[in-house]
């Protein structure tokens, strides 16, 4: 681990394992009680170092980083795919967003200000004048997920920096390997050794303990619901930024390019084996173009090519590990045995889960209403759009959703209706671009990413109000 700029170890160590053949890439320690509490301690002398330093010292620190991982692009992605099972082209698209978010925030960090104040436009504030600062906040623990294991953590690490924060990065037990590297890359271009250490270990014991010390005052994490909701409750006084679940929907009406939507639809529902919070799961179709939606996304998921991540030839590489590949195919048997119709895929081999289009799969179907986070995508047919925009938000999750449609008034109504943080019209709910302010309503989660809006939240305001003199 990285603590303080030292590479310590620990007595006790977790395996990190290629998803496709389980070889073990390496051992990682988990993380003794006092070695997360000398993170802590470590972080909170960082903070006092980076409020000093200026915008500008900040700011070139990540553009270096930003230069340092455009420059080991090969290198980069070939870690992310060997332990988080994306494909060599999926993880070489990750390094470059997160070449782009580190310059973002580089960008952020100069333009951090507060603004002036208007103390006489109230009754008593007619001798005084001021203004307000964004200050940091001083110590922000982040906690990253698997999918994304360098750009997720640069939406934590990136922000918290430029806000002139100190970081305890806690990465997915799944995928720590990336993290660790980008910790040394933040050293190696400058950062003060006590801004940033990177923690290894289980949530349940190094997430918990980072998260209940009264030492953070923002905890940043990604992940499922059911962990969110946890961290809320055992976070106390902090402010917390909750990237969380989704269940993402797209709307196809009868006047759109049926084909495209079909096709774009499916390569968004299998792109890293689906697990991607705004995957592509539930599509609701117009009826009188649905047979020409599935057949387009039947012959779409049915040429995608399953297995190693590291071939270049492969599409759909395999799941984090067999366990969620299992648990996926148990969805997919579940909503047949309830109804639904298998057009394509559904086996399993290992960690690989073939693409798989269901048709009809009812409400209750955990493929319906929960995230699957799976390489499925399931279809129905609805009239009126309002009947679909009913079943979009019907589902407790609100992230994104998608709407194909060319009919201005239909796209304005989804906009204005469909409940969610984001609404991406003739496109798929996967669209993201690291600079917009992503985030959801609902369980998917509080508050937005993005370098000006995580920036917002790694940030405190500190008002000043000068009395005029008198004369």
């Amino acid at each position: 681990m990285l603590i303080a700029g030292r590479e310590v170890v620990s007595s006790r160590t977790v395996a990190v394992e290629n998803p496709y053949d389980g070889s073990v890439l390496a051992q990682v320690p988990h993380a003794e009680p006092q070695q997360v509490s000398d993170a802590l301690s470590a972080a909170a002398r960082g903070a006092a170092i980076m409020e000093r330093m200026s915008r500008f010292e900040r700011a070139e620190i990540l553009l270096r980083v930003s230069e340092t991982l455009r420059r080991r692009e090969t290198d980069l992605a070939t870690l992310i795919a060997s332990e988080s099972g994306k494909t060599l082209r999926e993880a070489r698209g990750e390094v470059m967003r997160a070449v782009e978010t580190f310059r973002v925030s580089a960008e952020e960090a100069r333009r951090l200000a507060g603004e002036m104040v208007p103390f006489d436009a109230a009754p008593t504030g007619g001798d005084r004048f001021g203004f307000y600062l964004r200050v940091p906040v001083g110590v922000v623990v982040a906690i990253t997920p698997f999918n994304f294991p360098l750009n997720l953590v640069a939406h934590k690490v990136g922000p918290a920096v430029a806000a002139g924060n100190a970081v305890v990065l806690k990465p997915a037990s799944y995928t720590p390997l990336t993290a660790l590297e980008l910790g040394r890359i933040l050293l190696e271009c400058g950062l003060p050794p006590e801004a940033v250490s990177v923690v290894t270990g289980p949530g349940d014991a190094v997430g918990n303990a980072l998260v209940a010390d009264p030492r953070p005052r923002v905890v940043t994490f990604t992940g499922s619901a059911e962990v969110g909701l946890a961290i809320t409750r055992r976070a106390g006084l902090k402010k917390l930024a909750m990237e969380l679940g989704s269940n993402a929907a797209v709307i196809v009406t009868d006047d759109c390019d049926v084909e495209a939507a079909a096709e774009r639809s499916a390569l968004a529902a299998f792109a890293l084996a689906g697990q991607v919070c705004i995957s592509v799961q539930r599509v609701l179709v117009q009826e009188s173009v649905v047979e020409r939606f599935l057949s387009v996304a039947a012959e779409t998921a049915s040429r995608l090519r399953c297995g190693d991540q590291l071939d270049e030839s492969t599409d759909v590489g395999p799941m984090i590990d067999e366990s969620n590949a299992v648990r996926a195919e148990e969805w997919v048997s579940e909503a047949m045995r309830m109804g639904g119709r298998l057009l394509t895929g559904g086996k399993r081999d290992g960690t690989l889960l073939a693409p798989s289009v269901l048709v009809d799969v009812p409400d209750a179907a955990r493929l319906w209403k929960d995230e699957a986070f799976a390489p499925v995508m399931a279809v129905r047919a609805y009239r009126e759009l309002g009947e679909a925009i009913d079943a979009v938000n019907a589902s407790r999750y609100g992230l994104q959703a998608g709407i194909y449609s060319d009919r201005l008034e239909d796209v304005l109504r989804a906009v204005h209706e469909i409940r969610c943080g984001g609404v991406m019209v003739n496109d798929v709910p996967t669209f993201r671009v690291d600079l917009m302010p992503y985030g959801g309503e609902k369980a998917s989660g509080l508050g937005r990413e993005g370098p000006r809006h995580s920036i917002q939240e790694m940030t405190e305001l500190r008002v000043v109000a000068m009395r005029r003199p008198q004369g």
